[in-house]
């Protein structure tokens, strides 16, 4: 792959892969913690300006600081991604900041565990609207400005629940499934645009989620895997640096599983 520019060479760690984004906007949902922050971290990194999107206005400050930090772009955009017209007005603020939005990652996500008979409408309802209608959104509203620039890429965080199920998560897995099924469409929808749209799904991570496990379940979780370990949030990140790069025009409609071999 193309090496980024040499302004932005020392703040992406050694060993990993590096992209050129100079010059693209990247809008990351979720990127105030864990997961999004780690993917916001890596665009910055590999030269991207990114529009961090999450609802705790403190958070995207401190992610946004250390991004800039290392010599990165970075702003903040506090935004609630269940309400439509925030999602609306924050990617208008963005394309109409930048002129152009680049790369999307629809990353935001919740849980609201427990077994389909104790499952409350509330728990089903606000598992969805984040997980499915939420990307469904920002991909509605960012793909306007992608197709004016007939470029773009979109990355939609899925999981292996949405691929193989898992008890006690009947909304995250359905949420996650239709989320599938939205990126294999959309993507079919947007090809001849130049904007290719894919998912990663990941397994176990390593996060404060899978911490609060505790140590006996996490050995069992562990076992299950067949790289004997949790997976860390930059290999996620990496996998969606890689889709979001140029060297990724011919892959579309595909979900990229890491997951250590979990679900074979």
């Amino acid at each position: 792959m193309a090496e980024a520019g040499e302004g932005k060479k020392k703040t992406q760690p050694e060993g990993r892969i590096k992209v050129d984004l100079t010059g693209q906007v990247a809008l990351v949902t979720g990127a105030s913690q864990g997961l999004g922050r780690a993917i916001a971290e890596v665009l910055a990194a590999n030269g991207a300006t990114v529009a961090l999107v999450a609802r705790s206005a403190d958070k995207l400050a401190d992610v946004a600081a250390g991004i800039e930090a290392a010599g990165g772009k970075a702003e903040a955009f506090p935004c609630d991604v269940q309400q439509a017209e925030a999602i609306q007005q924050v990617v208008d603020a963005v394309a109409e900041k930048h002129g152009r939005i680049d790369i999307l990652v629809n990353n935001a996500g919740v849980t609201r565990d427990t077994l389909l008979p104790r499952m409350s409408d509330e728990e089903w309802d606000t598992v969805l609207t984040t997980n499915l209608r939420g990307p469904f959104l920002f991909m509605r509203a960012a793909s306007r400005p992608m197709m004016q620039k007939r470029y773009g890429r979109i990355i939609n965080v899925a999981s292996v629940s949405g691929l193989i199920g898992n008890p006690g998560q009947a909304n995250y897995s359905a949420s996650k499934a239709g989320l599938v099924g939205l990126t294999k469409t959309v993507a079919k929808e947007l090809a001849g645009r130049k904007i290719t749209v894919n998912a990663v799904a990941p397994g176990f991570i390593a996060s404060d989620m899978t911490a609060a496990l505790g140590d006996v379940l996490l050995d069992e979780v562990k076992k299950r895997v067949p790289a004997k370990r949790l997976g860390e949030a930059s290999e996620i990140a990496d996998a969606v640096l890689f889709l979001a790069s140029p060297s990724a025009g011919y892959i579309t409609a595909q979900t990229l599983v890491v997951d250590g071999g979990l679900i074979g």
